[in-house]
């Protein structure tokens, strides 16, 4: 059986104990190990790994020796309760054996969780959990967390008293940010909170939320935009430095000035046009002041400068890069003035 979105969230935080095996895979392995390890835990509880409930073993382990797997799930434990049997990074070479022990599965045998990478339409082993009558398989793909999820894991991280445009600026981070670095922000922000009983605002996100080189680029652009010349250098050696190519800063220049003309253009004003547009929630108020001081005619010169900056990068020319960037920023900074 398929399991997609919200039902495959629901089974992940509740698996059937009278099924035979979970299939979970995808191409990013820091989800597939959450949502793994939120399985597991579910199935044996908190003490399952201490009383050595869970046997673990690596598709290479298995490859070696293809009895692993069936002699874990039929194995007596010490102490009683629910048992599983984990496979860690399967491929489809091992889907003939673990068809065997799901052939062989009996009520009252270890519950058989495998985890993959990202298998393709036809993999022989999501097809193999697809088709059993007793098995389960959920694909992780890169689509962003649904609101369920993202309410699950604040809840998770004891957060429950939630500003609604804080809930929105979380909605926007979960999707900038791995799985595995939301739910570190989303513990630090619990720690931040705790034993506060006031609403969590989005002042606080904005200040749990972790600097990433996205945000560092943000930086230069926001200096460009407010006309600050002097910044731009020392910026620009830091991004440098960290090995950031001149083609992702001007695409990002690109993206910010595009969303400042639009809103520079709305009828109704630029503070609508930016509410409009689809900004990171930490940029809202700084691009809506900036869309308000930039005209329509110098916002225009200012892009068709990154324009041709874009150009001649990705162009057979041999001028350096870096400098072609930096002076093109410094150009428009200048022309605001």
């Amino acid at each position: 059986m398929i399991l997609k979105g919200v039902e495959a969230t629901r089974y992940c935080a509740k698996p059937d104990p009278s099924r035979a095996g979970l299939l979970i895979f995808g191409a990013d392995p820091m989800r597939v190990a959450l949502k793994r390890q939120e399985a597991i835990a579910a199935l044996i509880g908190p003490e399952g790994e201490g009383e050595m409930r869970l046997t673990r073993m690596s598709g290479g382990d298995l490859r070696k020796d293809a009895s692993l797997l069936l002699d874990a799930i039929k194995a007596v434990g010490f102490f009683p309760g629910p048992r599983v049997a984990f496979v860690e990074e399967a491929t489809d070479g091992l889907a003939d054996t673990v068809a065997t022990a799901l052939k062989e599965w009996k009520p009252g045998d270890a519950a058989i969780v495998v985890t993959g990478g990202n298998l393709t339409g036809k993999s022989a082993l999501k097809t193999l959990f697809e088709k059993h009558p007793s098995a389960i398989c959920i694909g992780l793909y890169d689509d962003p967390p649904s609101r369920e999820e993202i309410e699950d894991a604040l809840k998770k991280a004891g957060l429950t008293n939630i500003d609604r445009e804080a809930m929105t600026d979380l909605t926007t981070l979960a999707r900038a940010l791995d799985p595995g670095d939301f739910r570190q922000t989303l513990e630090k922000i619990a720690l931040y909170k705790y034993r506060d009983e006031s609403p969590l605002t989005p002042a606080d996100v904005a200040a749990m939320a972790p600097a990433t080189i996205e945000a560092e680029v943000d930086d230069l652009i926001d200096a460009v935009a407010e006309a600050r010349a002097n910044a731009i250098g020392p910026l620009f050696r830091r991004l440098e430095g960290q090995g950031v190519l001149p083609v992702t800063i001007c695409i990002g220049a690109l993206r910010h000035f595009r969303i400042l003309h639009a809103a520079a253009t709305d009828p109704q004003g630029p503070g609508v046009g930016i509410q409009k547009a689809r900004v990171n929630f930490k940029q809202k108020d700084a691009m809506g002041r900036q869309a308000g001081h930039w005209g329509t005619r110098t916002l225009e010169q200012a892009l068709a400068i990154l324009l041709e900056t874009d150009l001649t990068l990705r162009s057979a020319s041999r001028a350096p890069g870096m400098a072609l960037m930096e002076r093109a920023l410094i150009r428009i900074a200048m022309s605001r003035r």
